[in-house]
C-alpha cells in the first residue's frame, strides 16, 4: 500500500509540474526533504520564488485536495521554505509566495486547480 500511495504522489507531483511549466513556470526543485517538511516543487514565476504544495485526491471522502492544506500543513511549508532559503542557493527574488496544485484524481482525466498565493505566513 505504501509503494502506491508514493506511485499516486508522484503521478499527481508529475501532472502538477507539467501544468505550471505550460503556465510559464521553471522548475528549480522538486521533493526538497528538510527538518520541518517536504517541499513538493520549488519554482520560478517571474520575479517570484514559489513554493508549491500539490495536493491529490482519488475521493472527496477526506475532503477536497486544497482543503487538506489546512494551517498546520501551511505552517510546515513555511518553516521548510525559510529552512531552504536560509541554506542558500535559490536564486534572489523580489517575492516569495506560497501556490497550491489541487488535483481531483476520481474524475478521468483528472481535474487540477492551481491556487496562486493560497496562503502567506
Amino acid at each position: 500500500m505504501r509503494r502506491d500511495t508514493r506511485a499516486i504522489g508522484r503521478r499527481g507531483e508529475a501532472l502538477a509540474e507539467a501544468h505550471l511549466r505550460r503556465a510559464g513556470f521553471r522548475i528549480l526543485a522538486r521533493n526538497v526533504h528538510l527538518r520541518h517538511a517536504e517541499l513538493d516543487l520549488v519554482a520560478r514565476d517571474g520575479a517570484a520564488l514559489v513554493f508549491v504544495e500539490v495536493r491529490l485526491r482519488s475521493s472527496a471522502r477526506f475532503g477536497s485536495a486544497a482543503e487538506s492544506v489546512d494551517w498546520r500543513k501551511q505552517r510546515r511549508i513555511a518553516a521548510a521554505a525559510a529552512e531552504l532559503l536560509a541554506r542558500g542557493g535559490l536564486p534572489r527574488a523580489a517575492r516569495i509566495r506560497f501556490d497550491v496544485v489541487a488535483i481531483d484524481a476520481s474524475v478521468d482525466p483528472p481535474r487540477l486547480a492551481h491556487f496562486r498565493d493560497a496562503f502567506s505566513v
